[in-house]
């Protein structure tokens, strides 16, 4: 499997395969989503039409980056939405890179959006198919989010195995899977989720991913509340690994962008 790696702003042909990944925060908001049993998540062109969405289907409910907001009945945030009662509900998410990514890529025959949360689960659907190649959209700072391009790299490596290395693509975003600061070896600050199936070997081999993920700009601007919608536990959260067993898979439906929880076999 070739792995290409760009921004949101190289993207300039239709992948066959795309990963859309965004880690802080809104691909881990996405899979709590669904964990809370949101039905789908609507991805927004704007928090115009977001509103807009909401005022013609009453029952959905709108989400959006940064503070409250009128009209929004959500925050982009793991730690708030977490104990939100979604049950069959429809969320239209609107936020500044995660859907962008998303939407730039609507028209691939495979569109996975991803984070640290469901990383083995993408890996997985990535390993069924054989796709020969995949373009990992790095959503945050224009390619350059670490966190982002650190999850996107780890898994390319667990979707072609560590004996394969992933394909560079040029722009900001160039890095491949076992690139410096993301090689594989043991380590003792795992991150995993409660009752997770992730073994230690596994567990070992994500460690230099999620420390950078760990130590990137999004992660400090989090910390520092620079973030706005934020809770304390939000980091955490998105650092949490392979703590949802399923991928998400977004297709166009009616026009419009929807994402929903994929299992993969």
């Amino acid at each position: 499997m070739d792995a290409h790696f760009l921004p949101i702003s190289r993207v300039r042909q239709v992948p066959s395969v795309a990963v859309v990944v965004d880690v802080m925060r809104a691909y881990t908001v996405a899979a709590w989503a669904f964990a809370r049993g949101a039905e789908k998540i609507v991805l927004a062109e704007s928090t115009a039409d977001a509103l807009a969405l909401t005022a013609r289907h009453p029952g959905w409910v709108a989400l959006k980056d940064g503070p409250p907001a009128p009209g929004f009945d959500l925050v982009n945030s793991p730690g708030l939405l977490r104990s939100a009662d979604l049950s069959g509900r429809t969320v239209v998410q609107k936020t500044t890179a995660g859907t962008v990514g998303a939407l730039a890529v609507k028209h691939a025959p495979l569109v996975l959006c991803a984070g640290f949360v469901v990383a083995e689960a993408t890996a997985r659907v990535l390993r069924a198919g054989g796709y020969d190649e995949v373009t990992f959209v790095v959503t945050g700072e224009d390619g350059r989010a670490d966190e982002d391009l650190a999850c996107a790299e780890y898994i390319a490596h667990r979707a072609t195995g560590p004996d394969t290395t992933a394909a560079t693509a040029t722009g900001p975003a160039t890095e491949t899977a076992g690139a410096p600061g993301a090689t594989i070896g043991p380590a003792t600050d795992t991150t995993t989720a409660p009752g997770s199936t992730t073994d230690r070997a596994t567990a070992d081999r994500a460690a230099p991913y999620l420390r950078r993920a760990a130590a990137s700009r999004a992660a400090v601007e989090l910390a520092t509340g620079i973030r706005e919608g934020a809770h304390a536990d939000d980091i955490a959260l998105c650092l949490e690994l392979d703590r949802f067993p399923f991928a998400m898979a977004a297709t166009l439906e009616e026009g419009l962008m929807v994402l929903r929880p994929h299992t993969p076999h």
